[in-house]
């Protein structure tokens, strides 16, 4: 079988986070023996839409970049159609990527992530037009997976993204520390966390817009460097305003560490409150605050959620069972047109 992955994130080297849930999709994919071509915005002109702040960030930021917006399309197009020329399948990645798949002329399965379903909502007409054309639609949350049926999916397959699981979890650090995670930018609280946290340990992986409002923050880290703050931590914190699914999360979950999250969501695929974390509404910041300290003195609640977390992300985002219900996926895309 030969798949063709279009998507507008995808990783330029190895310390790139921009799509590396993908790239790392992608490597266990062709590890069973599946060919898999990858169009990304390497491999056409994007105009400076694709990176740095994501899609809908930079013509956020930057407005007249719509401008370049249907050449950047054009050029996707292009290169959507070459790969595809041999190929099986198509796996969109986001709702504007499942457009793109309808010019390649083969069967499509369209992936949501999130901030993609958030702009439907703007343009039901469109993304209806797309998901009613897919074969199926993956969603990596229920949440998400009951707005894209709202939006008009028929056959939606819910498909968490896939986490490494670490043989050993690592030692909190001693003092003990709080970590973050993730994009520095509004949608992901880490303004009510830098509130909220006052006159506690922060550690602050992560770049983004809101930079200059995080003190000390440590910009985006390698990826063995993330892993080393994860297993010294002894908190992570998700405080996100909306989440598709929760990557941090899941990850710091997969390193035993207790989360506080926000209730909403893919969050609350993950956390269950009192057994696998701690929830809290979003925005609230005398909630976050009292969250965090009560995990930071309490070292066997610590233990006891870390544990049930890790649990619960060995059971739902092993890679292992992640790769098996996207091949099926894949299989049943393929048996059953639309």
């Amino acid at each position: 079988m030969k798949v063709v992955f279009l998507t507008t994130s995808y990783p330029r080297s190895a310390d790139d986070f921009a799509g590396r849930f993908l790239a790392d999709l992608v490597e266990r994919i062709r590890a069973r023996s599946v060919d898999v071509e990858v169009v990304s915005p390497a491999g056409f002109r994007h105009f400076g839409i694709a990176y740095g702040s994501g899609v809908v960030g930079n013509l956020r930021r930057r407005p007249y970049l719509a401008l370049a917006l249907p050449a950047m399309l054009a050029g996707f197009a292009r290169a959507a159609r070459r790969a595809a020329r041999g190929a099986d399948l198509v796996h969109a990645h986001w709702l504007p990527a499942g457009a793109v798949a309808l010019a390649t002329r083969l069967p499509f399965v369209v992936h949501v992530h999130g901030t993609d379903v958030e702009l439907a909502r703007r343009a039901p007409a469109l993304a209806r037009a797309v998901l009613r054309r897919a074969r199926l639609t993956i969603a990596p949350s229920n949440a998400l997976a009951e707005e894209v049926g709202r939006l008009g999916a028929r056959d939606v397959r819910l498909i968490p993204s896939g986490v490494d699981i670490p043989d050993t979890v690592g030692q909190e650090a001693d003092p003990p520390f709080v970590l973050f995670a993730g994009r520095l930018s509004r949608e992901k609280g880490i303004r009510e966390l830098v509130a909220a946290a006052d006159g506690l340990r922060l550690v602050v992986a992560g770049d983004g817009p809101l930079r200059d409002e995080v003190p000390g923050a440590l910009g985006f880290v390698s990826r063995s460097e993330l892993e080393r703050l994860y297993g010294s931590s002894a908190v992570v914190a998700c405080p996100s305003h909306r989440e598709g699914f929760g990557v941090a999360c899941a990850e710091a979950m997969a390193h035993s560490r207790p989360v506080v999250a926000s209730a909403v969501g893919g969050l609350l695929d993950l956390i269950s409150d009192e057994e696998t974390g701690l929830l809290v509404p979003p925005r609230d910041v005398e909630g976050l605050g009292a969250a965090l300290r009560r995990l930071l003195a309490d070292r066997e609640l610590r233990r006891r959620l870390g544990a049930a977390g890790r649990e619960r992300v060995q059971e739902h985002c092993s890679w292992e069972r992640v790769v098996d219900e996207t091949l099926r996926a894949y299989e049943d895309a393929l048996a059953h047109p639309v």
